[in-house]
């Protein structure tokens, strides 16, 4: 259960993008020796430290424009390029707001 925690304002929606070049995985996926049942430790490691870095970029982005909270957040996952250029990008976006008593 979530806790009920008073929004005081809403401030705007806020958003933070990271970009990963796909050579990134092919290296990963080149050196991998620890696959388990289809999964890469290393890929999901990857994953997760693009997910770190995205929200705390959102946080940054949120403080900057006077908020102490980001509620609603939504990450996406999206391939960019062609055939000779790939990049993997993580977008997180969510309403920067004022929070508490």
């Amino acid at each position: 259960m979530q806790p009920d925690i008073p929004i005081r304002k809403r401030i705007t929606i806020v958003t933070a993008e990271v970009a990963y070049g796909m050579n990134i995985f092919k290296d990963i996926f080149s050196s991998i020796r620890n696959i388990v049942g289809g999964r890469s430790e290393a890929v999901q490691k990857t994953m997760r430290d693009a997910r770190e870095t995205v929200l705390y970029e959102l946080k940054r982005e949120a403080h900057a424009v006077g908020a102490n909270a980001v509620i609603a957040v939504d990450l996406d996952y999206t391939q960019i390029g062609d055939s000779g250029w790939n990049m993997v990008m993580l977008v997180a976006s969510g309403t920067a707001v004022v929070v508490g008593d």
